[in-house]
């Protein structure tokens, strides 16, 4: 584990955990992904306002850290476009089709003690772990 820092990632969960108690005491909103980028898809929707400046803080904050001196490592991707949109596309359907996403059920819904949420976040671990299982040891990834 080249990369184990256990101070940044206590302070980087602690954030998370922050601005999600924030977005829900000051909007009353939970703090998931897929569910407020799906509300900028809706054209009836009235509360774009914070949907995009959420999305936009989610692109420029590492940006600006990358501007400012913060190392970005650059993330391996398949060479493949088709394959890069085809999981996109997939992990969108799935996280509408799960009515949530790992930000929403992992984090705020578990914080809620939504026992939907619960049950959520342990398939989408199980699932995980079952990949890189596959991908690493019998496919050879």
């Amino acid at each position: 584990m080249a990369n184990f820092t256990p101070l940044s990632a206590a302070i980087g969960g602690a954030l998370i955990g922050l601005s999600a108690v924030l977005l829900m005491l000051l909007t009353g909103r939970i703090a998931g992904i897929s569910g407020i980028f799906g509300g900028l898809l809706n054209p009836d929707s009235r509360d774009r306002g914070w949907r995009i400046a959420f999305i936009a803080g989610l692109i420029l904050a590492p940006l600006l850290a990358g501007w400012i001196g913060y190392g970005m490592p650059t993330p391996k991707l398949p060479a493949s476009w088709t394959v890069i949109i085809a999981a996109g596309l997939l992990v969108g359907f799935g996280s509408r089709m799960g009515d949530g996403c790992t930000s929403g059920h992992g984090i705020c819904g578990i914080a809620r003690l939504s026992g939907r949420s619960i049950a959520a976040t342990v398939i989408f671990m199980l699932t995980a772990v079952a990949t890189v299982a596959v991908t690493r040891h019998m496919l050879g990834g």
